[in-house]
């Protein structure tokens, strides 16, 4: 049950940084005794507090709500008491209302969190129910809230999901452990998805550098009888995670400029998003925890970590040993797409896929220097772009001639600025002049 599938044009081979966590299996992380859990984790509304200060919750409880519909609820990852309501700074890199709790060291389980049924006895809006009063969102960092992503509108006819198990972001292993050992997690949330779709195929996309992930996969599916699920192998290259690359990766099919995965009949999701529905469906607990992949050259102990929503970062660093050396850089992410943060006081969210700590050595940033014109930015560009040209144009802020040559199709992925022999930030100005044509978009209405 494998398809081998090709790869996309473009892309790069920048050095993995995986051993130190790909072998290391995944460890239940250390009970915060304190936790601030943003009201926005997510793409969309931020949600209301449905708790007060004083107040007392328990674990699983919902504590935040929107009524917009592109949203997603938040949850209670301890029980204890309700100390705040307040902003904080969050590893989304934003300033978000956060409830602070302080744990009372029983974890009593909320009354509501009881086992869902059979997927076979659940229809496709009972598991969209689900979906959403779990707050479940993209796990692998975009927080995309997953009811939205999976009730494509009635005029777009889904064929195909995809399951993104490529992690080819360097140093993340988050996605690679839970596939080895929440293997059942995948499958039972690839059947709800499927279900929830209404799709017959699905394909849990891997990236060749995880053999024995394809191979646990496989064995898995053939185990359980699953013929509509398939897996499909795909040549190592970064950024193959990216949705639309892994579309034409898997199915041959090419997003349009300004359009969508579901355009072209494809839904795409993330295996840590997938394991998570399974378990939601097992044991009916919403989203209180995730994966975490703790790693870099500054920190003591690498590990894969359960790691409960709220728990701060440097209760994590410390769990690993703490630094090894003073941090140069600390990372919501991986080095290529991840979120600098100026201090480790920040929480774990949903979309937290790893918490990277370089050393000053691998943080630093070399000078810019003068474009040679040699093209490289351009051959490898995944979307085809001209990342020179849109960099060229957006600091000197000319963003209206930046968005005719398709500065809003770019991906951030950084493949420019990574291949750039000197060393110019074309990514980081390529993104100044998306925001630029995005806020003169709203403000024409």
């Amino acid at each position: 049950m494998s398809k081998k599938g090709f790869t996309f044009k473009g892309g790069i081979h920048p050095p993995h940084f995986k051993k130190q966590t790909e072998h290391l299996e995944i460890e239940i992380a250390n009970d915060p005794a304190v936790v601030v859990i943003p009201l926005q984790q997510h793409i969309g509304a931020s949600c209301d507090a449905l708790v007060k200060p004083g107040q007392q919750v328990k674990v699983g409880q919902k504590i935040g709500e929107s009524k917009a519909f592109v949203s997603a609820n938040v949850h209670s990852s301890v029980s204890g008491t309700v100390k705040s309501i307040e902003p904080r700074n969050s590893s989304s890199g934003a300033t978000v209302n956060c409830i602070i709790i302080e744990s009372d060291g029983k974890f009593t389980i909320d009354e509501s969190v009881k086992p869902k049924a059979d997927i076979d006895k659940l229809s496709k809006d009972d598991i969209l129910a689900i979906i959403k009063d779990a707050g479940l969102t993209g796990m692998g960092g975009a927080g995309f809230p997953a009811h939205v992503k999976l009730s494509p509108p009635k005029d777009k006819q889904i064929d195909t999901i995809i399951i993104n198990g490529a992690e080819c972001e360097p140093y993340l292993t988050a996605d690679h452990r839970i596939m080895l050992e929440k293997t059942e997690d995948v499958i039972v949330g690839a059947k709800a998805a499927k279900k929830a779709v209404g799709v017959d195929k699905c394909y849990i996309a891997i990236e060749k550098n995880k053999p024995d992930a394809i191979e646990v996969m496989i064995k898995a599916l053939e185990d359980a009888g699953e013929d509509g699920i398939e897996v499909a192998q795909l040549e190592t290259k970064y950024p193959q995670g990216d949705e639309k690359r892994l579309i034409n990766a898997v199915t041959g099919r090419i997003v349009p400029s300004g359009g969508l995965p579901m355009d072209v009949g494809v839904v795409v999701n993330n295996v840590g998003t997938i394991a998570t529905l399974g378990n939601i469906i097992k044991t009916g607990m919403p989203v209180i925890q995730r994966v975490v992949t703790v790693t870099g050259s500054a920190i003591k102990n690498p590990k894969n970590l359960y790691v409960r929503i709220g728990t701060l970062f440097s209760d994590v660093i410390e769990q690993c040993g703490g630094f090894s050396e003073e941090p140069g850089k600390i990372i919501n992410g991986g080095p290529m797409m991840g979120i600098s943060q100026f201090t480790a006081e920040v929480p774990v969210i949903k979309g937290t896929s790893g918490i990277l700590i370089l050393n000053k050595k691998d943080a630093r940033v070399e000078d810019s220097q003068n474009c040679i014109k040699c093209g490289r930015c351009v051959e490898i560009c995944p979307v085809n772009l001209q990342p020179l040209i849109i960099s060229k144009l957006s600091l000197l802020d000319k963003f209206d001639e930046a968005e005719k040559y398709y500065a809003l199709d770019c991906i951030e992925c950084g493949s420019c600025s990574f291949i750039c022999p000197s060393k110019r930030k074309l990514m980081e100005s390529i993104r100044v002049a998306k925001r630029e044509i995005v806020s003169k978009r709203r403000k024409n209405g």
